[in-house]
């Protein structure tokens, strides 16, 4: 492979872990591992590698298991979830192991999941699907195309911003619906029912190969597994990159999904551009022009993967507490 375009624009910092030591597990799920207190406590999961490319989630799960972490109260369930398009992953083209056949962050609804059609992704979706089900507490962990700071993807219920608020951690929460093209992991039917109790979040670590990623990976698990009482503060103090920042909830109004095969930005927009006036253009979807529908919009997440169907960027407005 020569082409150039297929080139990350970015340096890629990180190395990715040695994870087959971690395939048997002890779950009868490949590459997913349950550590149990043996007292009563939530079930916590934490899952990396949901997309192959995105190294951070896996590292900070590998030096977990490498260092014995265990949990004091309730169980872990730790796991590597894309692992056959992560064994793909070249450094020199690290954008073309983000799956092997479609996103497995649009799987998760129980329509696509008992569906007739097949996928690497949907047969490992559904071979995780049953460990998921177990979970009271899930964090999932992703970086992210552009070199923005850390978000925490909170989901559009009250429990997920509150889950965000106790983690502590990255300083921006963002309160989303997710995308039209398909559920997320964190979305899964019980974590989106804002009736029952079990939640979960999204942490975009920063950009994807960013050696800064790692440690804020690392950071926010553990704050994750501290607000959920899994593991005591002694544990956690020495994975924490410092105090808790204080924290800001932005709300996503909108999410822009890509309609035509002519879509494009006005300019290079990496995210969190906050745009000062309304019915400013920042971007074309064919003839039609898209323009922020108020003052001092946040665009979250502007894509590079601009293909119909997908979405293109979501716009966000302070929220005021």
């Amino acid at each position: 492979m020569s082409d150039t375009s297929l080139r990350s624009p970015w340096p890629v910092e990180l190395a990715p872990p040695a994870i087959e030591r971690w395939r048997d597990g002890n779950t009868g799920v490949p590459f997913f591992t349950r550590l149990d207190s043996g007292t009563d406590g939530p079930n916590v999961m934490i899952t990396a590698l949901v997309h192959g490319n995105e190294l951070c989630g896996a590292l900070a799960l590998d030096r977990l298991l490498r260092d014995g972490v265990r949990p004091t109260r309730g169980s872990l369930t730790v796991g590597f979830c894309n692992v056959a398009a992560f064994f793909a992953f070249d450094p020199d083209y690290p954008s073309l192991s983000r799956f092997v056949d479609e996103d497995f962050n649009r799987l998760w609804d129980t329509a696509t999941l008992n569906g007739g059609r097949t996928s690497v992704e949907l047969a490992r979706a559904r071979e995780i699907r049953r460990l998921v089900e177990q979970a009271d507490m899930l964090l999932d962990i992703h970086s992210m195309q552009h070199p923005t700071e850390p978000l925490m993807l909170a989901g559009a219920t009250d429990k997920g911003l509150d889950l965000a608020r106790r983690t502590g951690a990255p300083a921006t929460i963002v309160i989303d619906a997710g995308h039209a093209a398909g559920a997320r992991l964190r979305d899964y039917e019980f974590f989106a029912d804002p009736s029952d109790p079990r939640a979960a979040l999204l942490v975009e670590c920063g950009q994807h190969w960013a050696r800064s990623t790692e440690a804020v990976a690392t950071d926010t698990l553990f704050r994750f597994l501290l607000a959920n009482g899994t593991i005591e503060a002694a544990t956690a103090d020495r994975y924490l990159t410092g105090p808790a920042p204080r924290q800001r909830v932005l709300q996503v109004t909108e999410a822009i999904t890509v309609r035509t095969d002519r879509f494009g930005f006005v300019q290079p927009f990496v995210g969190m551009e906050e745009i000062a006036t309304a019915g400013t253009v920042i971007g074309h979807d064919g003839d039609e022009p898209l323009a922020t529908p108020y003052d001092r919009c946040i665009l979250i997440m502007p894509s590079r993967r601009l293909a119909a169907g997908q979405t293109a960027v979501r716009l966000a407005r302070m929220v005021d507490d």
